[in-house]
């Protein structure tokens, strides 16, 4: 990631980061503050193992190691309100043509700390003490309906000084993959904070 920023040369980037998205991207932030001038942070967290993630987020992880076929598409259908359509559920599923293609998406969940003394975990904790410090524009725009990141908004309003005073979005009727269930809506939150 660091050599994707360095050849991408943009300048100050306006991060936007969901689920993964966050895990990575807030973790690139910290290491190069001065490289983004705002973010919009949906349906993610930073998470260092000092809280439960909670039983949505375990099932998910036993899942992930235990099933003997990982339906992508059917995964991400799973976690929309919306109904979506056989085209996209293809797309999801487009570049993993069999089992064998999908052991880096069934190792993510595991990657997540779910305990202080989880490899992750310090880094994760690094991460957030750079941004207790953080003072640019940090928007969070989370869906009322993901039962795996709810209130982590929270944890990002209350820490994130840029984040403080902040008019943030509720993007409702929307589950876990905000992007397909509430994405018009999502875009324009987004839109109107890069030009605030």
């Amino acid at each position: 990631m660091h050599s994707f920023l360095d050849q991408l040369d943009a300048g100050e980037v306006n991060l936007m980061c969901q689920d993964w998205g966050g895990l990575i991207g807030l973790r690139l932030l910290a290491e190069r503050p001065e490289k983004f001038s705002r973010v919009t942070a949906s349906n993610t967290g930073l998470p260092t193992g000092d809280r439960t993630m909670g039983e949505a987020f375990l099932a998910w992880q036993k899942f992930a190691r235990e099933a003997e076929e990982f339906d992508v598409g059917g995964i991400v259908r799973g976690g929309c309100l919306s109904t979506l359509s056989t085209g996209v559920i293809m797309a999801y599923d487009a570049p993993f043509p069999d089992e064998s293609y999908k052991e880096g998406a069934r190792a993510f969940p595991a990657l997540v700390p779910t305990s202080p003394d989880d490899p992750a975990a310090g880094a994760n904790n690094d991460a957030w003490k750079v941004l207790a410090a953080y003072d640019r524009p940090f928007l969070t725009a989370f869906s009322d309906g993901d039962p795996i990141t709810r209130g982590a908004d929270k944890l990002f309003q209350d820490r994130v000084p840029g984040a403080s005073g902040r008019e943030h979005a509720t993007i409702k009727g929307a589950g876990h993959f905000v992007q397909e269930d509430g994405g018009e809506e999502l875009a324009g939150v987004i839109i109107e904070f890069i030009r605030s």
